[in-house]
């Protein structure tokens, strides 16, 4: 199945089914609605494409192979990709794909190929890797396969019946964290975290005994090089340590208490029991350090989530829930810039795209090649979710149309982290006898957040509206046009 797509003929997908079935399909891009089809933790790395039936009195023989093209960037070993089917009332389920590979005639793309019973919207994502195992009633000590150092050790008779159990890992990055302290400095204690375990206990059954549970939390930086420093400087310490005992052993003693208070860290569990529950600190789970960065904890209750924390010095438990709550948004964000610039060699066409931050430079770059430069200079960088929108228009003596013949609406770019989301717009003035003291005609490009929850559950999504009146603009660009 073809589209045209900005001139070309763009492949949608393949599908293998008998051909009277065939001939009753039909297929389309429906990229507009990218929106509704991810959740946190997802990242689009397809386009979004809707096969129907187009005779509702014929019968289609399922199932039927369906092979969807993709470009995933960032893939790595705590994540998978899946096919999501989506149907008309917003329901969806996830289906594993048979092959990632495969080559169609000329075409080269990785496909990823799914036998489906049902029709409805389908999308390729990039999901964290679900790991399943069940629990026998003679217990399981159970490694983690995306992440070894993480493991669960059910005693005999944990549950009365075997239990399934489902669990995705999130790692932390350590400069996340790094951000975070140096955005607020309430949390400038925290060392470092372990990665947000999420778990389903589909059986609901109570734990019998506590569980055992292993994971990796690294261990304060300072705290090794103190021990380096002092293996280094053994003697020199002990004789300055007689001499000192020998004339203040008070103090000396309030002293090397002290020293040792500050090199020992707190270990705090935080988690949810509940996804309709708020964030929990879990201060009677005594938390043990392990070797090489580990730490281990019993739990005798079901979490569905839950993050260790390593404090160099106590903080208020109000503040460990804040930066929880702050870590869990930031991993599912990600730092990025609105760029418009302007066609070097007719100023009246402009681009407009969303950027993740990292790939900053990279992407002007790439824009540089084009023929594309500023001003205006990229905007300051602001998080965004996958599949929240920035909707702009244009003020001032400057307004600006896709088609060249349609001006003064309002725009709009999904934001899907894998995906580039752009916009090519033709620019000119509102008024020609207008900024008549200026060499330029003046204009500002206003743009505002529009978050998920924001969006209407609709297929057939609304274009953006005008009045943004009730909205604090998320940013703004200030551009010229020469007379």
């Amino acid at each position: 199945f073809l589209v045209e797509e900005s001139g070309k003929n763009e492949v949608v997908c393949f599908i293998k089914a008998p051909a009277t079935a065939l001939d009753n399909l039909t297929c389309k891009i429906v990229n507009d609605t990218s929106s509704l089809v991810v959740d946190d933790s997802e990242e689009l790395v397809s386009n979004v494409i809707s096969i129907e039936c187009s005779d509702s009195e014929k019968t289609i023989p399922f199932p039927i192979t369906i092979q969807i093209p993709f470009t995933s960037r960032f893939r790595g070993n705590y994540r998978e990709i899946m096919v999501k089917v989506t149907e008309v009332n917003f329901q969806s389920n996830y289906l594993t794909p048979i092959s990632l590979e495969g080559h169609q005639g000329k075409h080269k793309e990785i496909f990823a190929e799914v036998k489906v019973y049902q029709l409805g919207v389908f999308s390729v994502l990039s999901c964290l890797k679900r790991e399943t195992f069940t629990v026998p009633k003679v217990g399981l000590s159970q490694k983690l396969s995306v992440d070894s150092r993480i493991s669960f050790y059910y005693p005999p008779e944990t549950f009365s019946c075997p239990a399934a159990m489902q669990l995705k890992v999130q790692p932390i990055e350590p400069s996340l964290v790094s951000t975070l302290k140096a955005r607020h400095d309430m949390y400038h204690s925290v060392v470092s975290t372990s990665a947000l375990v999420y778990v389903q206990h589909p059986s609901a059954q109570p734990f019998n005994h506590s569980v055992t549970i292993t994971l990796p939390c690294p261990p304060n930086p300072e705290k090794k090089r103190q021990g380096d420093e002092t293996e280094q400087g053994r003697v020199i310490s002990a004789t300055v340590k007689r001499v000192a005992a020998a004339y203040h052993p008070r103090a000396m003693s309030a002293s090397v208490r002290k020293n040792g208070e500050n090199l020992s860290d707190t270990l705090k569990l935080l988690g949810h029991r509940s996804k309709e529950e708020e964030w929990m600190v879990f201060d009677n789970v005594s938390i043990q350090n392990a070797r090489n960065g580990l730490v281990s904890f019993e739990l005798n209750e079901h979490l569905e989530s839950f993050v260790v924390i390593r404090l160099s010095f106590l903080l208020e438990t109000t503040y460990l829930l804040l930066f929880a709550q702050a870590l869990e948004e930031a991993v599912c964000s990600t730092m990025s810039n609105v760029i418009l610039y302007r066609k070097r060699e007719n100023p009246n066409k402009i681009v407009v795209l969303l950027s993740a931050s990292k790939e900053l430079t990279w992407e002007l770059q790439n824009l540089h090649e084009e023929g594309y430069f500023g001003p205006p200079e990229p905007t300051q960088q602001f998080p965004l979710r996958e599949g929240e929108q920035i909707h702009f228009q244009f003020r001032g003596n400057i307004f600006a149309s896709e088609n060249g013949k349609e001006f003064g609406k309002a725009y709009k770019l999904t934001f899907h982290s894998q995906r580039k989301p752009r916009l090519e717009l033709q620019i000119k003035e509102v008024d020609e006898f207008g900024n008549h003291s200026s060499p330029h005609y003046k204009g500002t490009a206003v743009f505002y957040k529009i978050t998920r929850e924001m969006i209407m559950k609709e297929w057939k999504q609304p274009l953006p509206y005008r009045d943004y009146r009730q909205q604090s603009p998320l940013c703004k660009l200030a551009l010229t046009l020469p007379k």
